[in-house]
């Protein structure tokens, strides 16, 4: 089944995001109050509509709330991009990623309950659109000969097993760098969950579920990895 989002807001950012997602094959529904702007990606995704975010009738016209995800990439009028979120959310839809372009906006943002908020000046459109594909993903670095350095929650099938049991090298030619662990740490006389990287992991050591995975290898053998034990 194809994966079905929403990019609102197509400047540069929005625009990488929904070429990269619809070249990946998905089904992209893209969305601005611009008529160039849609003009341009038309022909590279599903659907390009001109309508104004802030309105909830246009939105719900669209289907918007069948969507897996709405990503919000207003830049400018941060007014629209607080409306169109607000929309969102009223609608249920299932997961609302917004932009923040500074700290201020981030925090008015977090009290709204927004829980993916992305920085354009830290993000670029084909790292959103691959954390999009591949939720397992965190984050990950592409290198030459199309290998990567990942980082990925832990997929159920491997969760309590050691590393030897999973045979990470033998079965996907994949190598772990390294594994970040949560530790509960008293901080201000409060318990913390607090996150620590347990150094080279050896042939015993157990993954748990709540462990984030620091891999490399190639681009293929990560997608299969995480696909096999999901």
């Amino acid at each position: 089944m194809r994966h079905k989002f929403a990019v609102i807001g197509l400047g540069i950012f929005g625009n990488s995001i929904a070429r990269t997602l619809a070249e990946r094959g998905a089904e992209v529904l893209a969305i601005d109050s611009e008529e160039e702007y849609v003009e341009d990606i038309k022909d590279d995704v599903a659907y390009a509509v001109a309508l104004d975010a802030t309105d909830i009738r246009a939105l719900e016209a669209q289907n918007i709330q069948d969507m897996e995800a709405v990503i919000v990439a207003i830049g400018e009028d941060f007014e629209a991009l607080l409306i169109t979120t607000a929309n969102l959310q009223e609608l249920n839809v299932k997961r609302v990623i917004t932009r923040a372009s500074n700290k201020q906006q981030r925090r008015i943002l977090e009290k709204m309950g927004v829980q993916e908020i992305l920085s354009p000046e830290g993000e670029v459109g084909k790292t959103v659109a691959e954390r999009l594909l591949q939720p397992s993903i965190r984050t990950f670095l592409p290198l030459p000969d199309n290998y990567e350095i990942v980082e990925i929650n832990t997929p159920r099938g491997i969760a309590n097993k050691s590393l030897a049991k999973i045979s990470l090298r033998e079965k996907y030619n994949l190598n772990m760098i390294t594994i970040k662990r949560f530790f509960e740490e008293i901080q201000d006389g409060k318990p913390t969950q607090v996150e620590h990287i347990i150094g080279v992991p050896k042939a015993d050591t157990i993954i748990y579920p709540s462990d984030i995975l620091i891999l490399i290898g190639k681009k293929h053998d990560v997608k299969r990895f995480i696909e096999v034990n999901r």
